[in-house]
């Protein structure tokens, strides 16, 4: 009884005024293994600027979270799109009330989104001045009025002209966007669902801003930028002008996951968290360390620690008692190494040439690749096309995926690529030494690949020279042409699998086409495959166009990944995402001690 009288007398000295304590925010942690480059969509294209752009920017629609196979529903749209027969004309319509974040450059009012915000955003790709990644791709929608818009500002060198309206691009209200194409898109919707590039930007920011912009992204969505440590740190914060959205998917009736993901969350106001802090973690060990340490709450565990972490595809026991739990899915990526086909050493279409290449990629002994650095955790690519897209088949078979020594010696025999000095290694057919430029990065498990690579390339003689650089650099060199030969992956972002075509397209070179790849019969073939409706004609020019890129070899592709997540016993809701980035504010933080 005196200790309650106790504990009453001190709740009345409080200072009047005095408040209880404030609950400690919610923060993610998580980690990127490569640094990013930037935030404005219309200025990267590289995975990991992606996944923090479509938690500050939104797009019209956007993939279902907890469907599968995948749904796309309405983002910002306040309905499904009003679709003309011929898949030329695409009518939507915004929901009113929607505000960006608040932010300076609109001098203290509140800016809300407007279908003329679109316009705005879909013209900024393809201005000249932007030096976009993804121009080709934007323009390969075929939208009216959009290349004589850009060729206009090429021609004349003047500033890109954003008030002149364009019959394909127009706002028809304030809250009504209208699109006409020159050809049928039956799958149009997927760009409009690619918020992390097509996200609504607003003119006054990128005017208030300048070339400062990738530093100040201002969206819809439901994080804004709260810091930046460039290639070290970044934060994001919960958007207190994010409009109320819930917790509300559409997961399948046997989707036992996702009925409990919904039990659980479902009906909560998004974001369920206040606070992300990624940082830039590149080397393997440090980051499996700060997950193991409890510094990270997701990690996608590093190959050569698979074994520790999810011994054949279960949460190590140790970790287990931790209540850390583990989810491995095959992923929709590929891994490749790309030859720049305009250098004068790997490049090129003549016989010669191409034997080069195909030899170099016969060499490489992928099975080994698996089994050594990647724990086991891929399986061989045999075209470029990934996992859970059109255009994939599991029992497709090429020469992508055989490694066979002899028949590369073979082609490198019979076509000139002998030793003419006597050192011991080959040489090119005018006598010249042939030694290969190979781009990598400074960090350990590179440093594992260039030794794979050696061992790769000693048995048919050819010398290699590792050049190595951040990612970030290694990426704007490529797309200028100025790389010979370099190793990376990419991941799909739409379950058509015409977007890993992309990067033979020739009109892509520089941007998806990072191998300046060009061949008039499979540019032809990737023309129709856009216009095509789904179905048996289409597949069979999905095969037709792999058998074009395993022919020319300007890509070696090696495997698709299998994803090994951990993520701690504190964070809820986690579901890998099939061919979206944003996941974070629909996770939820629970520190509450286990009872």
């Amino acid at each position: 009884m005196k200790r309650l009288l106790w504990i009453a007398a001190l709740a009345l000295a409080l200072p009047a005024g005095a408040q209880a304590p404030t609950k400690a925010p919610k923060v993610l942690r998580v980690a990127f293994p490569i640094a990013e480059t930037g935030f404005d969509p219309a200025r990267i294209v590289d995975l990991y600027s992606r996944t923090v752009t479509p938690h500050i920017f939104e797009g019209l629609y956007e993939y279902d979270h907890l469907a599968r196979p995948v749904k796309i529903r309405p983002a910002t749209a306040a309905a499904m799109p009003e679709v003309s027969a011929d898949f030329r004309t695409w009518t939507i319509r915004l929901q009113p009330g929607i505000h960006f974040a608040a932010d300076p450059a609109f001098k203290g009012g509140r800016r809300e989104l407007v279908a003329a915000d679109y316009v705005y955003s879909f013209k900024r790709i393809v201005d000249p001045a932007n030096v976009s990644p993804v121009v080709a791709g934007m323009l390969d929608n075929k939208i009216v009025g959009l290349k004589a818009l850009r060729d206009a500002a090429l021609k004349d060198k003047k500033p890109f002209d954003y008030d002149t309206e364009i019959e394909g691009l127009r706002a028809l209200d304030r809250y009504t966007l209208q699109i006409k194409l020159e050809e049928p898109r039956p799958r149009f919707i997927e760009v409009l669902a690619t918020g992390d590039l097509f996200g609504a930007v607003a003119r006054e920011v990128v005017e208030h801003y300048g070339d400062a912009i990738p530093g100040h992204p201002v969206g819809t969505g439901p994080f804004k930028l709260a810091q930046w440590r460039r290639s070290s740190l970044i934060v994001l914060e919960r958007n207190p002008d994010y409009r109320d959205r819930r917790y509300d998917f559409a997961p399948a009736p046997e989707d036992a996951e996702g009925q409990a993901l919904m039990k659980r969350l479902g009906g909560q106001r998004l974001p369920l968290i206040d606070r992300v802090e990624i940082s830039i973690i590149e080397e393997s060990q440090p980051r499996w360390l700060a997950f193991q340490n409890g510094q990270l709450d997701h990690i996608n565990v590093p190959t050569e620690f698979v074994t520790i972490g999810m011994p054949n595809g279960q949460v190590a026991p140790n970790l287990a008692k931790r209540g850390i739990r583990g989810y491995r899915t095959l992923n929709s990526d590929v891994t490749m190494t790309l030859f720049n086909m305009n250098d004068p050493v790997v490049g090129g279409y003549t016989p010669e040439k191409v034997a080069l290449r195909r030899a170099i990629a016969l060499a490489v002994d992928v099975e080994r690749e698996i089994r050594l650095i990647r724990r086991g955790q891929a399986i061989v690519a045999q075209s470029p096309i990934v996992p859970h897209t059109s255009g994939y088949r599991a029992d497709f078979k090429s020469e992508n995926g055989d490694h066979d020594v002899a028949r590369a010696n073979a082609l490198l025999d019979m076509f000139g690529y002998v030793d003419k000095d006597g050192d011991g290694w080959r040489d090119l057919p005018d006598g010249s030494p042939l030694v290969l430029r190979f781009a990598t990065q400074p960090d350990q498990l590179s440093r594992q690949f260039n030794e794979l690579w050696k061992k790769y390339l000693e048995p048919v003689r050819i010398r290699v020279n590792f050049e190595a650089a951040k990612w970030p650099e290694n990426l704007k060199a490529v797309r200028a042409g100025k790389l010979q030969v370099w190793s990376l992956g990419s991941s799909a972002a739409a379950p058509d699998g015409i977007g890993a075509l992309a990067r033979l397209y020739g009109p892509q070179s520089g941007s998806q086409n990072l191998a300046f790849f060009k061949n008039a019969e499979f540019d032809a073939i990737y023309e129709k495959l856009q216009v095509l409706p789904d179905g048996p004609e289409r597949d069979a020019l999905f095969d037709r166009a792999k058998r074009i890129a395993v022919a020319y070899a300007p890509y070696k592709t090696h495997v698709h990944r299998f994803n090994n997540d951990l993520v701690q016993a504190r964070l809820i809701g986690y579901r890998r995402p099939l061919f979206w980035q944003e996941w974070w504010h629909r996770v939820d933080i629970d520190d509450t001690p286990p009872q």
